[in-house]
């Protein structure tokens, strides 16, 4: 990977984690977390990998509500980028976190019955 490409996804990381905090105000989307954001070969999608930490609603809910406002998003995001063209905007639900989480009580439980 480029290292231009590698600023960019920092730096549009950087300032979507303080976009959604500050400005998507629907409470619906709750507490949210920027994990990742990865570009395409040319730069013109962003897939963004986000995880929601409090549990009051459904993720597929909240990442729908979060991809209501990614019109919102965007066009901040465009006016803090220095570059021409700002990419598209995917919202993606991480489950990293939920996974390595299932895969520590496996083996959790495999402990538990050498144990016995």
């Amino acid at each position: 990977m480029t290292l231009k490409k590698e600023r960019l996804q920092s730096e549009i990381f950087r300032h979507l984690t303080m976009i959604i905090r500050d400005d998507v105000k629907d409470s619906g989307v709750g507490y949210v977390t920027v994990t990742d954001v990865i570009l395409n070969k040319d730069c013109s999608i962003a897939k963004v990998y986000v995880t929601f930490l409090d549990k009051y609603q459904k993720d597929e809910y909240r990442l729908a509500t979060l991809n209501k406002a990614k019109g919102l998003i965007r066009s901040k995001l465009a006016k803090k980028l220095t570059i021409r063209k700002c990419p598209e905007i995917n919202f993606v639900l991480d489950k990293s976190l939920h996974n390595a989480n299932r895969i520590e009580e496996i083996i959790n439980e495999l402990n538990l019955k050498e144990e016995k």
